[in-house]
């Protein structure tokens, strides 16, 4: 088993940033990959960005070139900047690892002026 504990959610303007970090604890040897997931009100969840344990970066085309997700140890985060308020959701951490997806509880960020 794999814990994620997320934290840095919160409310803030348009054009504004917000750090998002998830921690893992458990069985994290062999993971195979870090990420975020989003899911807005009425929509389906989709990757926001994943980090692999080779290193390979991907990113959902609305975000590209305002977010950036990185790893130190046990930790991956997500900065997020020029925030706009379709970026309002529910972020949630994943990890990958063999055939198991592991999901952390999310946490709310919000866009609005």
């Amino acid at each position: 088993q794999v814990q994620l504990v997320e934290s840095g959610g919160g409310s803030v303007q348009p054009g504004g940033s917000l750090r998002l970090s998830c921690t893992a604890s458990g069985n994290i040897f062999g993971i195979d990959s870090r990420g975020w997931y989003r899911q807005a009100p009425g929509k389906q969840r989709e990757l926001v960005a994943s980090l692999s344990s080779a290193g390979d970066l991907q990113y959902a085309d609305s975000v590209k070139g305002r977010f950036t997700i990185s790893r130190f140890a046990n930790s991956v985060y997500l900065q997020m900047d020029r925030l706009t308020p379709e970026d309002t959701a529910v972020y949630y951490c994943h990890v990958l690892r063999g055939v198991m997806n592991y999901w952390g509880k999310g946490t709310l960020v919000t866009i609005s002026s």
